[in-house]
Order: C-alpha cells, then sequence, then structure tokens
C-alpha cells in the first residue's frame, strides 16, 4: 500500500460504505486527517483503510491521536517541539543505554535531522514502522494534561463512530474499483 496515496472525499465515502458529507464532517471533527490541494480534501487512502480495518490495538491507537496531536502544536510551533524532543531524545538516551530501545532512538534522531516533514510523517502516519516509531516517542511532556485528555476523550467517542465492518471479499472489490 502506497501510504501517500491521496484520495477525494468521495472516493473514501466508497470506501467507507457512507456519504460524501459524512467523510466530510470526519474531517472537520478531526477524526479522520486531510490536506487541501486546490480548495479540496484529500485524505490518504492509509487513514480510510485504518478506519475500516483497524491494524492497531488500543494503546497503539491513543498513541497515534495523542502524537497527531502534538503535530498540531509542531506546526504551530517547529522550533521549539523540535528542540524539546532532541532534550527529550537526549534524556531517553541516559536511560536507555542499551538495547531495543536504543535502535528505534537512533530512528527518531535519524526523522528529527530530516526535519519537520519527516517527523510530521512519523507523527501522523498508520503504517507499521511509524506505530513502532512511536513506541520510543521523544515528544512525552508536549501536551499538556488538559489537552492529552481531550485527544483521548475524542479518541473514546470517535470508536462509537466507526465504519460498518465490511466483508474481506467486499473490502477486497472495493479497493479495487477506486
Amino acid at each position: 500500500m502506497r501510504t501517500r496515496e491521496l484520495l477525494t472525499t468521495g472516493e473514501a465515502a466508497v470506501l467507507l460504505r457512507s456519504s460524501r458529507a459524512r467523510v466530510a464532517d470526519l474531517c472537520l471533527r478531526g477524526l479522520l486527517p486531510y490536506v487541501t490541494i486546490n480548495q479540496q480534501r484529500r485524505i490518504r487512502r492509509c487513514d480510510v483503510e485504518a478506519l475500516i480495518r483497524p491494524r492497531m490495538n488500543r494503546e497503539q491507537l491513543e498513541k497515534l491521536w495523542l502524537h497527531r496531536a502534538v503535530a498540531g502544536r509542531l506546526v504551530r510551533d517547529p522550533r521549539a517541539v523540535m528542540a524539546a524532543a532532541e532534550i527529550n531524545l537526549r534524556r531517553l538516551r541516559r536511560m536507555h543505554p542499551v538495547g531495543r530501545a536504543w535502535e528505534w532512538l537512533d530512528r527518531w534522531d535519524a526523522v528529527l535531522d530530516e526535519g519537520v516533514e519527516a517527523v510530521l510523517e512519523a507523527l501522523t502516519s498508520s503504517a507499521a514502522y511509524a506505530v513502532e516509531l512511536r513506541e520510543t516517542s521523544p515528544f512525552a511532556g508536549i501536551l499538556p494534561e488538559r489537552e492529552r485528555a481531550m485527544v483521548l476523550a475524542a479518541l473514546a467517542d470517535s470508536r462509537r463512530d466507526h465504519a460498518r465492518p465490511m466483508r474481506p471479499e467486499r473490502f477486497e472489490r472495493v479497493l479495487r474499483s477506486v
């Protein structure tokens, strides 16, 4: 699957078995991330598919939502958030001088070196590498407790808002048609 493939709201609606208005509502409520290109919403295919067939457990989904909120802060104040992440990364290296965590801290180091675009991708992606990367995130403490609680409440609310389940063979047929 190409994580960068963008869909229109109509294409997303077909995959979700809902209306365009429903997809727009999910976008406006922050439940489905999107970008605006030429005044039209575009949604990553992987984000739509994650609503249909979540590949993450509850804890991973919480981390994704929290990191998406961190991404919002990163967009507003990139210098401060990147500096805090680098400080946290050094602290994590002191706490975990050896072991598997070190490998992921090296990966975060590389992502931070690539700049804000790469960090935003790691914070918001549903891809497997990003899910694993967020397990050792240097972005702890970026969100105030009140905002963190609001994000987790929005996640709980969205869990009641999922698209209807689709049989795997039908899902594959719909994917091929889009």
